[in-house]
């Protein structure tokens, strides 16, 4: 009995060694780090999408001579309006016409006026011609003795907001600049036909009015 009790005994033994054995394997496992290792080489970065590179568009051209600077070059600051109101006068200027009238030099007959706008307020020869004034419109015609209108000109109260320092920052130097009495007259050639003349007074220093003017016109009297 004695021997069984203690074959028993060392039976029991074994198997709580065994079952220590298992349970200390099983930690261990456990414990064990299961994290992949880093790999030994840093991540490639992908490089960022560059800029694109897009053509630059050219800007529109404007109606203003080649010559005529931007405006506010040289830190100057003009008139937003007065810019503005010489834009509009000098595109007309291009057609033979100024604003608040829709007759043109060289292409208008004085005849055709004065039938539409009645007489004038004064009609008189002066230098190559003989100008007609219509006071309450603020507008004069010189024309030839073939009646064709070769000179359009605007006396309008707009314009005496327009300075010299306005004109050139919007067109730039006058392409002739002279001088009848106390007036300047600052000259711009818009294109073969036509020239647009403003008269700066000397009293105010400001437009006193326009001109849009037709050279070959003016010279060819009978022109008809």
């Amino acid at each position: 009995m004695d021997q069984t009790k203690r074959f028993k005994q060392f039976a029991i033994g074994i198997t709580f060694a065994i079952a220590l054995s298992l349970t200390a394997c099983s930690n261990n496992d456990a414990n064990a780090d299961t994290t992949a290792p880093p790999s030994s080489e840093a991540p490639t970065l992908q490089p960022s999408a560059s800029p694109s590179t897009e053509p630059t568009i050219a800007p529109e051209p404007t109606d203003k001579p080649s010559s005529a600077p931007e405006s506010g070059n040289g830190g100057e600051e003009g008139s937003a309006e007065a810019g503005q109101l010489i834009g509009s006068i000098y595109k007309l200027a291009k057609e033979g016409k100024v604003l608040g009238s829709e007759y043109a030099a060289h292409d208008s007959m004085y005849d055709e006026i004065e039938k539409s706008w009645g007489k004038a307020d004064t009609n008189e020869s002066a230098g190559n011609g003989i100008y007609a004034t219509y006071d309450k419109k603020g507008i004069t015609f010189g024309y030839n003795k073939g009646m064709r209108v070769f000179d359009v000109r605007s006396y309008s109260d707009k314009l005496n907001a327009i300075t010299l320092k306005d004109l050139e920052i919007a067109l730039g130097s006058a392409d002739e600049k002279t001088v009848n009495g106390t007036d300047r007259i600052y000259t711009y050639k818009v294109n073969k036909q036509f020239e647009l003349k403003f008269v700066i007074s000397e009293s105010t220093q400001k437009v006193d009015h326009i001109s849009v003017y037709s050279p070959d016109d003016a010279k060819n009297n009978m022109a008809g």
